[in-house]
């Protein structure tokens, strides 16, 4: 599970989903009002969720899909098999699972910011973006915010968001994302009956969501494993480190990944933080 929620949270800065002293921890909201999620790696096989507040019920699908507990990942073993670096990185990271963003808004709301800037920069920025347009929520081990939602941004002044780092066309970007999610031009059941090819095209009808941010968003937000963002200097980085090939072929390697080449992304993000280069040792944190 601290894998998986690592995965999900990218680092230690994320003040919305938080990993601490074996647990993880979140804030859910929507019409029906707030409730704190806490799971727990119970043994190799089992989770333990607990939901304060009202209807704690409505939140298991989330959470669920969240961890991607029910993901298959016999098809990602078989497929890793002839690729030796592969097998041994997914040797390492056993027990994660792909995770993904409980809405799209949050999905969209991370692809535009994390565009085009380092992992550190775009987790600064986020974190202070969150802490400026959501009330912390108070639990017995601190205060923890939900993410923003579409109106705050919408609602926000340009001075506020210019404050927590945003630039102009990044602001210009999540106001457009969270137009598109509250008139309905993009939503989860809208593109659940789309093919991924579809659903980017349809993603990128939302000003600010180009090619690599759309493959994001369906991988990150709408669990499409068939989908990959190769596009990605980052991502061309992590392939020769961690595979210790200076000329891989990401194309024949994707292509033989098939419809699972989208956990490669997760592998690699993973691998990376902590430090599974060959020669590297376990010893990066998330």
């Amino acid at each position: 599970m601290d894998l998986t929620a690592d995965a999900l949270r990218r680092l230690a800065a994320n003040v919305v989903d938080v990993l601490d002293d074996g647990a993880y921890r979140r804030v859910l909201s929507d019409e029906h009002g707030s409730n704190l999620i806490e799971v727990r790696q119970l043994h190799e096989s089992a989770l333990q969720l607990r939901v304060a507040g009202s209807q704690p019920e409505r939140w298991t699908e989330t959470v669920q899909s969240m961890l991607g507990i029910e993901a298959a990942l016999a098809e990602w073993k078989r497929r890793v098999k002839p690729f030796p670096w592969l097998a041994r990185l997914t040797q390492h990271l056993r027990g994660m699972h792909p995770p993904r963003y409980p809405s799209l808004w949050e999905a969209l709301a991370h692809a535009i910011v994390f565009q085009q800037i380092s992992i550190h920069a775009a987790s600064a920025i986020m974190r202070r973006t969150v802490q400026t347009l959501s009330a912390p929520y108070e639990t017995e081990s601190g205060a923890l915010h939900p993410f923003f939602s579409p109106s705050s941004v919408l609602f926000s002044a340009d001075e506020t968001l210019r404050a927590a780092g945003l630039s102009a066309n990044k602001i210009d970007h999540l106001r457009s994302a969270a137009a598109a999610v509250e008139d309905g031009l993009v939503s989860e059941e809208l593109l659940a009956g789309l093919s991924s090819e579809e659903a980017a095209v349809k993603l990128q009808a939302v000003r600010g969501i180009g090619p690599w941010s759309a493959a994001v968003v369906l991988l990150r937000g709408l669990g499409r494993l068939d989908v990959f963002p190769l596009n990605d200097s980052g991502v061309a980085r992590s392939l020769r480190e961690l595979s210790g090939e200076s000329d891989l072929d990401a194309a024949a390697l994707l292509a033989a990944l098939g419809p699972v080449r989208g956990f490669l992304y997760f592998h690699l993000l993973l691998g990376r933080m902590r430090n599974l280069a060959p020669g590297g040792d376990d010893s990066g944190t998330a």
